[in-house]
């Protein structure tokens, strides 16, 4: 620990939030008094923290699991480290609002992303 390169560090969480989208969110702000930005109407995240939280509605995009996310200075160098590294890319880089990322699969079968907002 604290070998890491400075600024690399998990920084988001992304959970599903599926069947009761409003319901989940309404939890949160209740039990933690968590504030949240929507992003359309299946997507809402709190913002400024250290770590952020994502709720993830959207039946099309959102995995069974909570995701770790990354965040990297420069994208594409951590696309190729975790693909050299033997990491199993999920889901190529895409766009979405706030920056840039990709999803990859660790050795042991753990789903991260890793972004960038560059």
């Amino acid at each position: 620990m604290g070998d890491e390169p400075a600024g690399i560090r998990i920084d988001y969480v992304e959970l599903p939030s599926l069947t009761a989208h409003e319901l989940t969110r309404a939890f949160y702000t209740k039990a933690f008094g968590w504030r949240f930005a929507d992003y359309g109407p299946d997507y809402s995240a709190t913002e400024g923290g250290t770590v952020d939280v994502g709720l993830n509605g959207q039946h099309d995009d959102a995995l069974s699991a909570p995701l770790p996310v990354v965040r990297v200075e420069d994208l594409d160098k951590a696309f190729d480290a975790v693909a050299d590294s033997g990491g199993i890319i999920a889901r190529p880089i895409f766009a979405f609002p706030g920056g840039r990322r990709f999803h990859f699969i660790d050795p042991s079968g753990n789903e991260l992303a890793v972004w960038s907002t560059r």
